[in-house]
């Protein structure tokens, strides 16, 4: 009797341990699998009613967090700024899933990385949430800055710390607020979600890294540079023709100055006027490889290793395509053709000259804390690309410096402090064109590169860049240095 108590506790034992074993499997070792099936809808559920960490700015403003409600979805997720951030934040919606920051950290917001608890078994019978707090490096100062300086015009502003790749500032026009889609009544997010979709303005596009357009002539700091690079043009040689159109090969139709003006001269005089016929012609001297090579150190073509999802990479054409059609080759020197290029893109080639020829990771995290305050993560910064050598881009640094002083982005002028910029224009319809500004501030030890873009704007002319873009520039400049 006692020997078959004794094999019957035994039996109990084996099978308490193994159950015991088979648990803390499911929920220790194999709980991520488990949590992110898409088939698991208790993990959606679940995932929306639990904590999640908040979002912040670099200067302490809640941008996310989540509050205890009374129905079944136990939290809301809120968005105190609204629109202002939309684009950074994203959203996390029952319906719609995640956006932005929201995406690239959800594990961190939602404890699911387990990096953030030091006892995941004790964590789990205890019900401990680890959920985690992000810093993001954008401040609700500069962001207001930029967002007011762009009112209501189509585009982007993105400012960036050269030394760093650090994101200060990322604002789009239009918006959208991202309240509505984490709301829990799923008819009336259904309802916001087609509205935001129908819309035609597409508010829920971030025209800073996600929107390509035409860069025209600010990119021809692009091609400056890889003229410099590759011994192409010094600063002295050569003279370029003072003419008002330059003949192509194989078409009869001339590349013209903008508005029929006449311009030439060496290269710092060439960006100073933002000369067509002079880049052209350096464009032609490249050749396709060289041109081709100069954009992609840059980051052309590549999709930049922003932590926000789905960035788009800027494009330009393949050296197989420029070699045999020698038009399009002048033209993509001078940023038109099949050249395109996001803002953030172009903030990146601003921050490149800045930091002596080296373009960072682009970067929105700064810091992670755990749910006890701890940093449990910081951004090391990281360079991406080296783009041209030092001497280079600080050639290219001083002919950006003489368009502020004393060409056409003399709007961006601060005094006391010395601006290197580089204005565009790029006609996209008979009577629109997308403008621009590019620029970096204090040229001798910079601390914030910027890009403007304003879209379809009508009535424009080659100044128009230094007319409408370069004073928003100036304005978050200035608000980045601590202006007064």
């Amino acid at each position: 009797m006692n020997s078959q108590i004794r094999r019957l506790g035994i039996g109990l034992i084996a099978l308490f341990v193994a159950l015991f074993l088979q648990l803390n499997w499911l929920q220790v070792v194999d709980a991520d699998n488990l949590n992110n099936h898409a088939g698991n809808t208790r993990a959606v559920v679940r995932d929306f009613a639990r904590p999640r960490g908040v979002i912040q700015t670099s200067d302490g403003v809640v941008l996310a967090l989540s509050t205890p409600t009374d129905d079944d979805f136990e939290r809301q997720r809120s968005y105190p700024e609204g629109s202002l951030f939309a684009h950074l934040t994203g959203y996390f919606s029952f319906t719609y899933g995640t956006e932005g920051v929201e995406r690239t950290y959800n594990d961190a917001l939602s404890g699911r990385d387990q990096k953030f608890s030091l006892d995941r078994l004790g964590d789990v019978l205890l019900e401990k949430e680890h959920t985690a707090n992000v810093t993001l490096t954008v401040s609700k100062a500069l962001q207001q800055v930029a967002a007011e300086a762009l009112g209501d015009r189509k585009g982007a502003v993105v400012a960036l710390e050269p030394r760093t790749g650090a994101v200060l500032a990322m604002a789009d026009f239009p918006s959208y607020d991202p309240n509505p889609l984490s709301g829990h009544n799923q008819n009336a997010v259904r309802d916001d979600w087609n509205d935001l979709n129908a819309d035609p303005e597409r508010p829920l596009l971030s025209r800073a890294y996600r929107e390509r357009y035409f860069p025209g002539s600010v990119f021809k700091v692009v091609t400056a540079a890889t003229g410099l690079a590759t011994g192409t043009a010094t600063v002295d040689q050569p003279v370029y023709p003072f003419v008002s159109e330059i003949d192509l090969p194989q078409t009869e139709q001339p590349l013209r100055n903008f508005g029929g003006s006449t311009c030439g001269g060496p290269l710092p005089e060439a960006l100073r006027v933002s000369c067509n016929t002079s880049f052209a012609q350096l464009g032609l001297d490249l050749g396709a490889q060289n041109l081709e090579s100069g954009s992609q150190a840059f980051g052309f073509t590549k999709v930049p290793p922003i932590d926000l999802p789905f960035a788009a990479a800027s494009t330009f054409p393949p050296t197989a395509l420029l070699a045999r059609d020698k038009p399009a080759l002048a033209k993509s020197a001078i940023g038109q053709q099949d050249v395109a290029a996001t803002p953030l893109q172009m903030a990146l080639v601003a921050a490149g000259i800045a930091n002596d020829g080296v373009v960072m990771t682009p970067h929105v995290m700064g810091e992670i804390r755990d749910s006890e305050g701890r940093v449990v993560e910081t951004y090391e910064p990281e360079p991406w690309t080296t783009a041209v050598p030092a001497d280079v881009a600080n050639t290219t640094r001083d002919m950006m410096v003489g368009v502020v002083e004393g060409g056409t982005g003399v709007l961006a002028q601060i005094p006391g402090v010395a601006v290197a910029g580089k204005t565009g224009t790029a006609q996209t319809g008979r009577d629109t064109s997308h403008v621009w500004f590019i620029a970096f501030a204090p040229a001798d030890d910079p601390k914030v590169a910027v890009a403007v873009v304003l879209q379809d704007q009508p009535n424009v002319n080659e100044a128009t860049g230094g007319t409408l873009a370069a004073p928003i520039a100036k304005a978050v400049i200035e608000a980045a240095l601590g202006a007064p």
